[in-house]
């Protein structure tokens, strides 16, 4: 038997399914590919996660495409981070060409340009469907864990979290959340401390200052009503295709913050609200996360052990999240131990330190004796990749390097119509994208203060009143008691001594 033979054979074997898989390409030997010897991705282990990792411009983002579309024909719903603007492409039929038939012909697969069901989501002012969240729905820890408070400031927000659950006070938006940390230190005080204790000022300044650095990041419009429900990530559309539902984030590359707290955000909903799947055989959701160190580099540790917890617990949920980025060591090695799926794409070693990554890279895979994994990471050319999975019963298939198919949809973007009509179609638009701003905790504690300040400036005025009164009255009883005693030289000239004196002389003028 030929070293090509007993590869195949190798491969074939490594990568027999009795279940629904996803083929991913036909293996390469020695820098050749090998015709249907097919490289496949059991439905029944892509819940344990995956790495999809490479240089720029090595077919990172296409593989991500061609997986994404063929979990869709399968009927499982995917959600995608489009960091870079050009994956909205999947709802177009890919047009074709000659390299693309050449590649197929290849690998041994036919080449069937295809559609898929597209949904568009946005977190900023982009058109989409508008993705929010409650600060109630993120609840104290998680709101602690975010804003990277100290323990101090922790327990603060729980007391304010507590005071507004006692006093039925939505929290929703950012504005509330400021409204009552304020209130806390102010026209509340004497009320918070005799509830909860004494809250201090500088804390709250320290809180609020977190507030604010979220608030430039663009979470004045992530946080608020209407909340964004998960069960909508899981829609089939009439033809039995999963949705893909892509999230645009081309305008929030310089906002980790915002970045990590949507991500956090969601993984959370999701975790807390989808039910044990238990072994179904196939994935609930897959998730896509685009550029992935965004979320390691900017983390807090606490932000980082929170991500790494749901990680882990996720998978019993029937999601599999699949980390894209250039470099494998880009992310936490207790999340690159729970990862199944391993797509490596070329890494370029241009530096010492290249090549030292390299070499751990290598190490990630398993043993074969058919490649030098070191020496293939640098010299697989684009649309290649180093493949490693999971088969049926949770072992590693064959290491393969791998000729990946092409995407069946457009590697395009879609134009300004093609995107107006796909909105305009959207049930999900239609559902979310409506402004609400009910009555909240900012509202009723302003209504709160002014019917105390009115309260107490009626209590003023009465006080001025009675004072005024008083005064009043003190006025009249003097002036009363002023006009009742008699002038003293009045009193001398009417008394009747005075007046038989004066008549006792004019009796004597007269006599004389």
């Amino acid at each position: 038997m030929s070293k090509q033979e007993a590869f195949f054979n190798h491969i074939t074997e490594g990568n027999t399914n009795k279940g629904e898989f996803i083929t991913l390409g036909s293996a390469m030997l020695d820098g050749k590919t090998v015709k249907n010897a097919f490289v496949n991705v059991p439905l029944k282990t892509m819940n344990r996660h995956g790495l999809i990792a490479g240089a720029t411009g090595t077919g990172k983002t296409k593989t991500l495409q061609v997986l994404a579309e063929n979990l869709s024909e399968k009927g499982v719903p995917v959600i995608m981070m489009d960091i870079k603007g050009d994956l909205s492409g999947l709802a177009q039929p890919s047009p074709g060409h000659v390299k693309i038939d050449e590649r197929h012909e290849a690998i041994g697969l036919p080449f069937e340009p295809k559609a898929f069901p597209v949904e568009i989501l946005t977190l900023s002012a982009q058109n989409g469907v508008r993705l929010r969240a409650t600060i109630s729905e993120f609840g104290p820890v998680l709101i602690s864990r975010i804003l990277d408070v100290s323990e101090t400031q922790a327990g603060i927000i729980s007391v304010i979290f507590k005071y507004c659950d006692d006093n039925k006070l939505p929290l929703l938006d950012l504005k509330d959340f400021k409204k009552i940390l304020q209130f806390a230190t102010n026209e509340g005080k004497e009320e918070f401390e005799e509830a909860y204790g004494r809250i201090s000022t500088a804390s709250t300044g320290a809180i609020l200052r977190k507030i604010v650095e979220i608030e430039q990041q663009g979470g004045d419009l992530f946080f608020g009503e209407k909340s964004f429900d998960p069960q909508d990530l899981l829609r089939i559309d009439e033809n039995g295709k999963g949705y893909i539902n892509i999230i645009r984030l081309t305008d929030i590359q310089d906002k980790p913050k915002l970045f990590s707290t949507f991500m956090l955000s969601l993984l959370a909903e999701i975790y807390s609200t989808f039910p044990e799947q238990g072994d179904t055989g196939r994935p609930e959701l897959i998730m896509f996360i685009d550029e992935a160190h965004l979320i390691f580099n900017e983390a807090s540790k606490a932000l980082l052990n929170q991500i790494e917890s749901i990680v882990k617990l996720i998978r019993s949920k029937g999601v599999g999240l699949y980390f894209v980025t250039q470099n494998p060591t880009d992310v936490p090695e207790a999340v690159l131990s729970q990862l199944g799926l391993k797509v490596q794409h070329a890494l370029r070693a241009f530096t010492a330190k290249d090549r030292k990554a390299i070499k751990l890279t290598a190490q990630n895979y398993p043993d074969t004796e058919y490649y030098d994994t070191a020496s293939v990471l640098t010299s697989l050319g684009t649309g290649e990749a180093l493949v490693s999975a999971l088969n049926e019963k949770g072992r590693p298939t064959p290491l393969a390097a791998t000729m990946m198919r092409a995407p069946m949809s457009r590697m395009d973007i879609l134009t300004d119509s093609e995107l107006k009509e796909l909105l305009n179609n959207s049930k999900l638009v239609k559902k979310y994208n409506e402004e609400v701003d009910r009555e909240s905790a900012y509202e009723m504690l302003n209504e709160k203060i002014e019917q105390a300040e009115a309260q107490e400036l009626k209590e003023k005025a009465k006080k001025e009143k009675a004072a005024l009164e008083k005064a009043e009255s003190k006025s009249r009883s003097t002036s009363t008691r002023k006009s009742t005693r008699m002038n003293p030289i009045v009193k001398v000239l009417t008394s009747a001594t005075f007046i038989r004196s004066v008549f006792g002389i004019l009796t004597k003028v007269m006599k004389k």
